[in-house]
């Protein structure tokens, strides 16, 4: 369809229709003008369908996710991977890439996308280290996303199904784009009549409009097929009492600290925790702080008194990392501290494989 738009662009038409003289010319380039309209709306359903269609599996996925800094980290790894593909494809394009060159890109992306869509299922490669901390997630989701792609798998039977009806449009944008192709080049030797102007827009507007409304319904079938369902409907989400947290009663008057000896730098502290609360709203006093070899200390999350909190951040350094939660400042009342403490090493994408050589 790219390829088509490109030929339907002004700044590609026979000089005789981007500067008509005749009656017939201007007619044409009118109808053109029409059939760009149709071709972008169509590539615009397909761009949005291919977006939601892919954000929705991941909320899928990430509906089984712990719902703390795990789950985070693994949106954060996925968005700053679609940022660096986008970044490649932009790259490829403003460098005189051409459609063939870009195509083949977005597939090698895709692949990718299946690739880490298995390791997340297999707990390998770069999810290798966080899977290993997601207490309570369904193996039975673990399993769906590690097979969605597999030949035999819930996408296969899709395209099994649903795809000859989009084959028969594809031929027929093929038809399309040779016939423009051919038509650029004899535009000086043969001109189309009035019938056969009429017929290449009757066939554009077939093809647009029916491709639109494939995808809508491919849209629909998406989202209420059986294998996308979600974690409330499986049942199966995990309460946080099966998840690893402690509990400290932090006396009044007093501190508890918890340290942690970090050996590599952008590796991830977090932390979840919450004060039981009684009939009397309780907070406490939290900060992190950064100790060098020397003893020095580095503030790293200023002070701050809380009823609960959950966060993160990337190490700027290895050492020692101190969590303080302060119960200094209460005089009469104790604080029962349910919390989770992590550190996890720097989650980095493997080197891609070399290619083959020939």
């Amino acid at each position: 369809m790219e390829e088509i738009l490109f030929l339907l662009s002004p700044s590609r038409w026979p000089v005789q229709l981007r500067e008509p003289s005749t009656s017939e010319d201007a007619e044409f380039a009118s109808i053109l003008r029409t059939l760009k309209d149709s071709f972008d709306n169509a590539f615009t359903a397909m761009i949005s369908f291919q977006t939601k269609n892919s954000e929705r599996i991941f909320s899928t996925v990430m509906t089984y996710m712990p719902q703390d800094f795990r789950g985070t980290l693994i949106r954060q790894q996925k968005e700053r991977s679609e940022r660096n593909k986008q970044a490649e494809v932009d790259a490829l394009v403003s460098s005189g890439g051409s459609i063939r060159d870009t195509y083949a890109l977005l597939w090698k992306q895709q692949m990718e996308r299946r690739r880490h869509l298995a390791q997340l299922g297999s707990a390998t490669g770069v999810y290798k280290t966080l899977v290993k901390y997601l207490v309570g997630v369904p193996q039975v989701l673990l399993d769906f996303i590690r097979q969605i792609n597999d030949d035999d798998g819930p996408m296969e039977e899709q395209r099994e199904r649903y795809g000859p009806p989009l084959y028969s449009l594809t031929k027929m944008v093929i038809a399309i784009r040779v016939f423009l192709t051919l038509l650029w080049e004899r535009y000086d030797t043969f001109k189309l009549s009035k019938d056969q102007m009429n017929l290449l827009s009757e066939a554009a507007i077939v093809y647009t409009s029916e491709f639109e409304r494939f995808v809508t319904f491919i849209s629909d079938v998406f989202a209420n097929s059986p294998f996308f369902i979600s974690a409330d409907t499986a049942g199966i989400l995990w309460s946080r009492d099966n998840e690893e947290y402690k509990e400290i009663i932090v006396q009044a008057g007093r501190t508890y600290e918890i340290s942690l000896m970090v050996e590599s730098e952008n590796s991830y502290i977090a932390w979840d925790f919450s004060l039981m609360q009684g009939k009397i709203s309780m907070d406490i006093g939290f900060s992190v702080e950064y100790i060098n070899a020397s003893g020095e200390k580095t503030l790293i999350l200023p002070y701050r008194r809380y009823e609960a909190d959950q966060g993160n951040f990337s190490t700027l350094m290895a050492g020692n990392y101190k969590l303080v939660w302060d119960n200094s400042y209460s005089t009469f009342f104790k604080k029962t501290l349910r919390y989770k403490v992590d550190c996890i090493a720097p989650v980095v994408e493997p080197d891609p494989e070399p290619e083959p050589l020939n």
